[in-house]
């Protein structure tokens, strides 16, 4: 697998800047021509992982989020996205539907709707040091 091409891009961890991430991620991925499913698809799991690590790894303090976003022949695309927040203890846990550690008002959901629209998810986390998430989607291949 040769990459062919990268880039990374951190911002703080405001809600303001989920946007930005997840426009900034498509604009990079536009390059292989994706078909607007695809793009769709790419912003969810973005938004979905920057979103936890605002809610969930930063709470309520601010911290830095890591966007790097690789592209491999054959149209495959690696995004990671990386906190240097309060960590996850029990990843398993974390990766069931419903759970949360939010407030009553998140549906616990991100990383099944991760799950969903990629087509690999791995999740690293140590407690008290933050959480990398590094999702993969495989591109149609273009006519």
């Amino acid at each position: 697998m040769s990459l062919v091409n990268k880039m990374q891009i951190s911002f703080p961890s405001r809600s303001i800047n989920e946007s930005f991430a997840r426009v900034s991620t498509a604009a990079f991925i536009s390059q292989l021509d994706p078909t607007l499913e695809e793009i769709s698809d790419i912003k969810t799991i973005v938004s979905e992982a920057v979103t936890n690590c605002i809610v969930h790894g930063y709470a309520e303090r601010d911290g830095d989020i890591i966007i790097s976003v690789y592209i491999y022949e054959n149209r495959r695309v690696r995004i990671t996205v990386k906190d240097k927040g309060i960590g996850i203890s029990d990843i398993k846990q974390a990766m069931e539907a419903c759970f949360t550690t939010g407030s009553e008002d998140r549906a616990g959901m991100g990383f099944t709707i991760m799950q969903t629209f990629s087509d690999k998810l791995k999740v690293r986390s140590v407690p008290g040091k933050g959480t990398v998430v590094t999702m993969e989607k495989i591109l149609c291949p273009r006519q």
